[in-house]
């Protein structure tokens, strides 16, 4: 099964900044909810550590939800993806069987040693890329006539 978390919380951060952009920076876990299409609480769930680490934070009361914790220039997706996902590895091993041949005696070192490879990469190509440089290429595929979404508001008022 397929973790969903870092896609999700990419996805809010990138509403947020965009929200923070139009003059309407707090947005509740409704209207998130809505545009990542799941529920209120699993959102409120995926903001945790993203408030934990200050990327987000929350506001309380009738018309509270979370904003950014600081400018879009200052978030990267690598403190995304490491937010969302914790220490999670990016692969999870198969579960050790007998130790008979070459393969089955080095495979969880060989494959621990290729996701940690691969984990750096991907962290390696995140740190270098900020929430408003996202943002900017959304809008640059925006200008290039990108697929749209279905027609739906993408952010519906709280109430």
């Amino acid at each position: 099964m397929l973790d969903v978390r870092f896609s999700s919380a990419l996805k809010a951060m990138l509403l947020l900044g965009h929200a923070e952009e139009e003059g309407s920076p707090v947005l509740s876990s409704t209207q998130l909810a809505r545009s990542l299409d799941t529920n209120p609480s699993l959102v409120r769930k995926l903001m945790v550590p993203l408030v934990q680490d200050g990327l987000v934070t929350s506001i309380k009361g009738r018309s509270g939800g979370v904003r950014l914790g600081r400018p879009a220039e200052q978030i990267t997706l690598e403190q995304i993806y490491r937010s969302s996902l914790g220490d999670k590895p990016l692969w999870a091993p198969r579960p050790e069987g007998p130790r008979e041949c070459l393969v089955t005696n080095h495979s969880a070192e060989y494959f621990r040693r290729l996701t940690d490879e691969t984990e750096a990469a991907v962290l390696h190509a995140l740190a270098d890329r900020t929430l408003a440089d996202s943002l900017d290429e959304l809008r640059a595929i925006d200008r290039a006539g990108g697929t749209p979404a279905p027609e739906r508001p993408l952010l519906a008022p709280s109430h």
